[in-house]
C-alpha cells in the first residue's frame, strides 16, 4: 500500500477518521437496511429449461401456481379397517377448514389397504411465509385429530409445500448459530494463535463487525440483482468473511510484531507493515473476488447471486482487514502483545523454531518431499474414484423431518414419486396425443385428468412417477417424457414439475462446471502472472491447487461414505472447487511473495525460498487452520449441501496449508531454482540491502546459513 496511506491512518487523527468513519458507515447500513426481495415462482430454477417456461406458463391456467401438501395415512402391521377409514374422512374435513387451503378431494387407498394419500391443495399465489404457515397450521390440526385416531394410524405431512417448510425450518436460527458458532471458533484459535489475554480480542471485534455489516448489505445486493439472498448464501458469506477477514489480521498482526522487534516507534512499525503486507493481502483479496465474479457467468440464478454475495463480502473483510484494524492497533501500545511483548532487538523465533528446521529438511531433500507428498495426494485422490453426484430430495436433510418420514412412508405403499408429480402443459389441440404418449413412457405410474388454460390454447396435465424426485429413476422418466412428447408434431408440449426442475438443476450444474471452472483457472493464473511477473511460477502454484483439491474431495468423499451420505449434492463440486482454487491460492500468494522478496533482497532463490517458508510458516499455517475451522462449522446446519461444503474445504485449506504449501511448493521452487521465476530473474539482480544491520536472530546454522529475517506477509 501506498507509504503515505499506510502512515496517515496509523497516525493518531488518521485512525480517529477511520474508526468514526466505520461506526458512521455501519449505523447507517444498520438503519437502513431493506427488506429481502420476494422469492418468485422461477426463483432458483435454471433460465430457458423446460421446468422454468411450464412455472411461468402456468399463471394462465384457473388453479395458477397453486403448491399442495399431501397427508400420509398408514396402519403398519395390518390393513386399514372401518374405523380408520371413518377416521380418514374425518381428517379430510379438518384439513379442508384450515386458512388458504382449497377444496381437499377424498383420500386415494393404497393397493395393499394399509395406506391412504389424502392429496390438500393451498389457494393460488400464496406468498413462501403464507404457504410455510399453512403447512403448520395444517400438521397442528392433524396432531390434534391423531389424539383421536385409532391405535397404530398415523398420519403425516409431505408433498413440495412441506418439504419446502421443513426446509426453511432447518435455516430458522441459523444465523444465529452460525454467528455464534464461528465466533466462538475463532476466539480460541486467536488465543491459542497470539496467546494474549487482550490482543485476541481487536481482530475479532473488527472482523465480526464487518461480517454484521456484510449481513445488513446483501439484501441491498439482493434487491440489486433482483433475487434474494437465502440463508444458505447467508451462511456461505459470513463463514467467507470471518475466514478470509480473520486471515488478513493474522498476517497483518504477524507484520507488525516483526516489525515492532526493529522499530521503536510502534506506529512507524504498524505502517510499515501495513505496506508490506498490503500488496500481497490485496493480490489475495483481489484473486478470490475476481474467482467469485466467474460465477456470473453461471445458468443457476443461485449460482449468481453467491458469487456477487461472496465477492462483496470479501471486499468488506479487505476493507476491515487493511484499513479498519490497523486503526484499531493503532491506538494500543506494545503491551496488547503481552505476555510475548515483543521488543526492539528481541529474537524472532522463525530464525530458529520448528519452520525453520522443515525449510532445512525440504533444502536438504527436495526430491525426497515432493515424492512422498505427491504420493500422499495421489492416495487420498483416489477416493474419486467412489465418488458420486446427485441426491434424492429425502436425502437433503441430516437429521429427520415429517416430509421425509411421511416420503418413505408413502413410498413403501404408493409410487414413490405420488407426492411431488411432474407437469406437463401442450397446446389444446394436441391434447388426446399428450395423454396418449405420456401413458405409454415407461416410469409413469398414474396420469391426470387434462385441464384448459382460461384462454382456451394450452392443456396442462399431472403424471405420476415410480421413482422419487431426485432419484435417477425419476430423470430416466423425464428424459423419456421429453424425448417422446418432443415427437408430437405441433404439440410444442414441456415437461416441468419437481422432479423435472431437480434434474434441470444438476444439468444446469453441469454446464457451470464446464464453463466456470475454467473461467476460476484463467483468472487465478491471470492474477498469478502479474503478482509474480513470472510465467512458470503461476502454472506450477494453479497445478498444485488443483491437484490438492482432487485430493481433498476424494479424502472427503470417504468421510461421508463413513457417514452414509450415499453421495455429493450436485451444487456442491463446483463450489468447492472455487473456495478451494481462489483461497488454496492465497497461501501460495503469501508465501511465494516474501520468497520473490527474499529473493530480491538475497540475490538467491534457494535463500529466498527457505527464508520465506521459516518465516511465514507459523503464521500460514495458523490462517489455514483457522479457515478450515470455520468452513467446518457450516455443519453445524442441518442441510446436506452446507456439511459437504464445509468439509471438503475444511479438508482441502488442510491440505494447502500443511501439504501443498509447506512441502510441494518450496521443493519445486529448490529443483527448479532460478528457472522457478521464468521469464523474471530476480535472482539475477544481486542482494538488495545487503548492508542492513543484521538482528540477533539472525544467527547462523552450523549446517546451512539462514538468512536474516525479514516481515512475514
Amino acid at each position: 500500500m501506498g507509504e503515505r496511506f499506510a502512515s496517515w491512518i496509523t497516525s493518531r487523527i488518521g485512525a480517529a477518521v477511520v474508526l468514526f468513519a466505520t461506526v458512521a458507515l455501519s449505523a447507517l447500513v444498520f438503519l437502513g437496511s431493506p427488506s429481502q426481495p420476494e422469492a418468485g415462482p422461477t426463483t432458483g430454477l435454471p433460465e430457458g429449461k423446460q421446468s422454468t417456461r411450464v412455472t411461468e406458463l402456468r399463471d394462465r391456467f384457473a388453479g395458477g401456481r397453486a403448491e399442495s401438501a399431501l397427508v400420509v395415512f398408514e396402519r403398519a402391521d395390518a390393513p386399514l379397517d372401518e374405523a380408520d377409514r371413518t377416521a380418514i374422512g374425518a381428517a379430510q374435513r379438518t384439513a379442508s377448514a384450515v386458512a388458504h387451503v382449497a377444496e381437499v378431494p377424498p383420500a386415494r387407498f393404497s393397493d395393499d389397504g394399509r395406506a391412504a394419500l389424502l392429496p390438500v391443495p393451498f389457494e393460488a399465489g400464496l406468498d413462501a411465509d403464507t404457504r410455510n404457515a399453512t403447512v403448520d397450521e395444517l400438521r397442528a390440526a392433524l396432531r390434534d385429530t391423531a389424539t383421536g385416531l385409532p391405535g397404530g394410524l398415523t398420519a403425516q405431512v409431505t408433498g413440495g409445500a412441506a418439504f419446502g417448510r421443513d426446509i426453511s425450518a432447518a435455516f430458522a436460527g441459523a444465523d444465529v448459530t452460525l454467528l455464534a458458532a464461528t465466533a466462538i471458533v475463532v476466539a480460541l484459535l486467536l488465543l491459542a494463535t497470539y496467546r494474549s489475554p487482550v490482543l485476541w480480542i481487536v481482530p475479532l471485534t473488527v472482523i465480526g463487525l464487518g461480517d454484521q455489516l456484510t449481513a445488513k448489505l446483501l439484501p441491498w445486493i439482493g434487491r440489486l440483482i433482483g433475487e434474494p439472498t437465502d440463508a444458505s448464501i447467508a451462511g456461505i458469506v459470513s463463514v467467507l468473511v470471518f475466514g478470509a477477514g480473520t486471515d488478513y489480521a493474522l498476517l497483518l498482526i504477524s507484520r507488525y510484531r516483526e516489525e515492532l522487534r526493529r522499530t521503536p516507534d510502534r506506529r512507524a512499525a504498524l505502517a510499515a507493515a501495513v505496506r508490506a503486507a498490503g500488496p500481497a493481502v490485496i493480490g489475495s483479496a483481489g484473486t478470490v473476488i475476481l474467482a467469485l465474479l466467474t460465477l456470473l457467468t453461471a445458468v443457476l440464478t443461485s449460482n449468481r447471486t453467491l458469487g456477487i454475495a461472496a465477492a462483496a463480502g470479501v471486499g468488506v473483510a479487505l476493507v476491515f482487514g487493511l484499513v479498519v484494524l490497523p486503526a484499531a492497533l493503532a491506538f494500543l501500545p506494545r503491551g496488547a502483545f503481552w505476555p510475548l511483548v515483543p521488543t526492539v532487538g528481541s529474537p524472532d523465533s522463525s530464525a530458529s523454531g520448528l519452520w525453520s528446521r522443515i525449510a532445512q529438511l525440504v533444502g536438504r531433500r527436495p526430491r525426497t518431499v515432493l515424492a512422498g507428498a505427491a504420493l500422499v495426494l495421489a492416495a487420498l485422490s483416489a477416493g474419486l474414484l467412489t465418488t458420486d453426484v446427485g441426491l434424492s430430495q429425502t436425502e437433503q436433510f441430516r437429521t429427520e423431518v415429517e416430509s421425509v418420514q411421511a416420503q418413505r412412508t408413502l413410498s413403501a405403499h404408493f409410487p414413490a414419486g405420488s407426492s411431488q408429480p411432474v407437469t406437463v402443459i401442450a397446446r389444446a389441440d394436441a391434447a388426446d396425443r399428450v395423454v396418449s404418449t405420456v401413458r405409454a413412457v415407461s416410469g409413469v405410474a398414474a396420469v391426470g385428468a387434462p385441464e384448459v388454460s382460461v384462454d382456451g390454447s394450452l392443456v396442462q396435465l399431472t403424471a405420476q412417477l415410480d421413482g422419487e424426485s431426485g432419484s435417477a429413476a425419476a430423470d430416466d422418466t423425464v428424459t423419456a417424457l421429453r424425448t417422446g412428447l418432443a415427437a408430437l408434431d405441433g404439440a410444442d408440449a414441456l415437461v416441468g414439475g419437481q422432479p423435472a426442475a431437480d434434474l434441470d438443476q444438476r444439468e444446469a450444474n453441469a454446464r457451470d462446471n464446464a464453463v466456470v471452472a475454467p473461467l476460476v483457472l484463467g483468472v487465478v493464473l491471470l492474477v498469478l502472472v502479474i503478482l509474480l511477473r513470472s510465467l512458470v511460477a503461476p502454472v506450477l502454484l494453479l497445478v498444485t491447487v488443483v491437484v490438492s483439491f482432487a485430493a481433498s474431495l476424494g479424502a472427503a468423499s470417504l468421510v461421508f461414505a463413513a457417514l452414509d451420505i450415499p453421495a455429493l449434492a450436485s451444487s456442491v463440486p463446483l463450489l468447492a472447487f472455487l473456495f478451494l482454487v481462489a483461497l488454496g491460492v492465497d497461501y501460495n500468494i503469501f508465501l511465494v511473495s516474501r520468497a520473490r522478496e527474499e529473493t530480491l533482497r538475497r540475490g538467491d532463490t534457494r535463500a529466498g525460498m527457505l527464508r520465506a517458508l521459516s518465516a511465514t510458516g507459523g503464521v500460514i499455517t495458523s490462517a489455514g487452520v483457522l479457515l478450515a475451522a470455520v468452513f467446518t462449522v457450516l455443519g453445524v446446519l442441518p442441510v446436506i449441501v452446507l456439511t459437504q461444503l464445509g468439509i471438503i474445504v475444511g479438508v482441502g485449506v488442510l491440505l494447502d496449508t500443511l501439504l501443498v504449501r509447506t512441502l510441494v511448493v518450496p521443493a519445486l521452487a529448490m529443483l527448479l531454482g532460478e528457472r522457478f521465476w521464468w521469464p523474471s530473474r530476480p535472482a539475477g539482480r544481486g542482494p538488495v540491502n545487503a548492508a542492513r544491520e543484521p538482528l540477533a536472530s539472525d544467527e547462523q546454522s552450523p549446517s546451512r546459513p539462514l538468512p536474516e529475517p525479514a516481515p512475514a506477509p
